[in-house]
């Protein structure tokens, strides 16, 4: 991306380009945003992909002009590390859920679980669950779980580069996954989880990258909403700043 892509228009806001937040614990994507909309006046923010409230890591804030890359960023490759709890199934595949399920994992092996987990990359066909932001008829899937409702979801075709163990310590397994868009970790933890018998939900997950950015480039979101406006731009980078891989 270069200088001759962006609008010569002036901007409503200081500043146009995308900022890296580390986000926390206990926050959906959306708070991310409007916390700094509202702590900075902007008018215009918005972020390249949504990290569900128990997921932590690299969410790009999109300022100004730089929400026009909202779709592109969206539909990046991502990277995640996280945790997956043997022997216990939620109702919601990670740990915000209730349990619904359990059994003794005991026997599960490190061998079986690499192996489950190398029959889950390349290209895979996945059903976006229930409690998931994909709408149907206009209305988030969530909304309708709250209500009781389960509805038919088409599957979606997602490809997973690499899903590799860190680390095993029953009954948690420590992981890596390199992925396309759209890939639901917590379901493929669950999927896991059945074909070894014993059950498995999602217990913690960290977005690590997002397209060509590290969540080691990150800010916290608490020290960036302390700062003043001035250092507060100078963690943002200019959209002619971007580069995007080949």
């Amino acid at each position: 991306m270069n200088d001759r892509s962006r609008s010569s228009a002036p901007s409503a806001d200081p500043v146009d380009g995308i900022l890296l937040v580390d986000k926390p614990a206990g926050l959906t994507s959306h708070d991310i945003v409007d916390r700094i909309r509202r702590r900075f006046r902007f008018r215009k923010v918005g972020h390249g992909g949504t990290l569900d409230p128990m997921a932590t890591g690299l969410l790009v804030v999109l300022l100004g002009r730089g929400t026009r890359l909202s779709e592109r960023f969206t539909a990046s490759d991502k990277q995640y590390e996280g945790v997956m709890r043997l022997g216990v199934r939620t109702d919601t595949d990670d740990v915000d859920g209730t349990v619904i399920a359990e059994a003794d994992p005991s026997a599960v092996t490190e061998a079986q679980l690499r192996e489950a987990m190398a029959r889950r990359t390349g290209d895979l066909m996945q059903t976006p669950p229930m409690v998931s932001a994909v709408k149907q008829g206009g209305v988030p899937l969530y909304k309708l779980a709250r209500k009781g409702h389960t509805v038919e979801r088409k599957p979606r075709l997602i490809h997973v580069y690499a899903f590799t163990l860190l680390g095993y310590e029953p009954p948690r397994a420590r992981f890596r996954l390199a992925c396309t868009k759209g890939t639901y970790v917590r379901t493929l933890c669950a999927e896991i989880g059945e074909e070894l018998g014993c059950g498995a939900f999602l217990e913690s997950l960290r977005r690590t990258a997002s397209g060509p950015f590290q969540v080691s480039a990150a800010r916290p979101l608490d020290a960036l909403l302390q700062m003043e406006l001035g250092p507060f731009l100078d963690c943002v980078i200019p959209l002619h700043r971007i580069e995007w891989n080949a």
